[in-house]
């Protein structure tokens, strides 16, 4: 009976471990570049009772006699499916179509580059004239091109291809799919900006990622390196969507199945606990 009680406490710390998963789930459904998790188990130890050779009159027996001892919580997998594109009124809200990830620095050190699916950027001035804007996140955070350095765009920039602008409006520059920045010359034509391209990277295995909070991801030995998508024609790339962000790839019907499912699964642990106490109060009361 002791063994029920065991298994059972960890049938419910199991489920609720579910539920909370499904609960952050439910939470995020509107969270731009969210990526649903789902709770994946696994059997605990198994006693062995009877040996498939061992039987009350000593005959051989093909088939011997193990019971598990419950069950733990094996990991908590994101799925990286691709969520709707929304439409968004910042001309800086970009939506990834593809595996890529955005990069951007949060720091001064080697290793302080987070990735993320959440393109909801903005320009930030990086200098009281305006002569210099910055790409960042909501955080600050500056946002990276293709070779690894943040985004800064300079008014020398925007002179290479419109000599006579003597300001940089952030408004005339427009993003094409490859994340190619471009900016109108003289004639009002789109040209592209030299060296501004938003870079795109991909995982081997980006279930792996170490999730940090804020939609961004760290780097893993499990997900392996981060794969440069303008670097390697080996991937097949990505494509930028200006003007719309990724929604949540949450679907609330089937978390609410799931609720309801893991809710009668602890349901039920928690009867089998409450059957194992009245048949060990039974057993006491034997001796009266």
């Amino acid at each position: 009976m002791v063994r029920t009680l065991w298994t059972a406490a960890s049938g419910m710390i199991g489920q609720q471990t579910n539920v909370d998963t499904i609960a952050n789930n439910l939470a995020n459904v509107n969270t731009v570049g969210y990526k649903t998790e789902v709770n994946e188990f696994k059997s605990l130890l198994y006693q062995t009772i009877q040996t498939k050779t061992t039987t009350a009159n000593g005959e051989n027996k093909p088939i011997g006699a193990q019971v598990g001892l419950g069950v733990r919580n094996a990991s908590i997998t994101s799925q990286f499916t691709q969520g709707a594109f929304l439409e968004s009124e910042n001309p800086t809200a970009f939506a990834i179509g593809g595996d890529g990830f955005f990069a951007v620095r949060t720091g001064t050190g080697a290793n302080d580059i987070r990735y993320t699916r959440n393109g909801n950027f903005n320009f930030a001035l990086g200098d009281a004239q305006g002569n210099t804007i910055n790409l960042t996140d909501s955080q600050g955070h500056p946002v990276l091109k293709t070779n690894g350095e943040p985004m800064v765009i300079t008014l020398g920039d925007i002179q290479n291809v419109n000599g006579a602008v003597d300001q940089l409006i952030a408004d005339r520059i427009t993003v094409d799919e490859s994340g190619q920045l471009m900016y109108p010359d003289a004639n009002n034509n789109a040209q592209p900006l030299e060296g501004m391209i938003i870079g795109l990277y991909q995982f081997q295995n980006p279930a792996g990622l170490n999730k940090e909070g804020d939609s961004m991801y760290s780097v893993t030995a499990a997900s392996g390196q981060p794969i440069n998508e303008a670097e390697n024609d080996n991937v097949q790339k990505s494509v930028i969507r200006q003007g719309y962000l990724e929604g949540s790839n949450v679907q609330v019907a089937d978390e609410m199945v799931n609720l309801i499912i893991a809710q009668r699964a602890y349901e039920m642990n928690s009867k089998a606990i409450q059957a194992a106490d009245t048949m060990m109060q039974e057993a006491n009361e034997l001796r009266r």
